[in-house]
């Protein structure tokens, strides 16, 4: 039997200028793959807002260049406001 190489999986590309938030239709910051396939892409306010959820959810992430996400920093009060 002839081992078949498997390319290894590509990284994320993050958000381009036309993509939109999918909350929110704003400019997206931040680009999430999920463990089925697929992907969410979300705006700096929304990607920071539920930080801690898309951490859950992700298998890889990808931000804009000029995006610094809080990731988990993100605390139970900033998730209610």
């Amino acid at each position: 039997m002839t081992p078949t190489l498997t390319p290894p999986p590509e990284a994320p590309a993050p958000p381009v200028a036309e993509e939109r938030c999918d909350r929110c239709n704003a400019a997206g910051k931040l680009r999430i793959v999920l463990a089925g396939g697929g992907d969410l892409v979300f705006c700096g306010h929304h990607a920071n807002r539920f930080a801690p959820q898309l951490l859950k959810l992700a298998v890889d992430v990808a931000s804009a260049p000029d995006f610094e996400w809080r990731r988990s920093d993100a605390t139970a009060d900033d998730l209610l406001s």
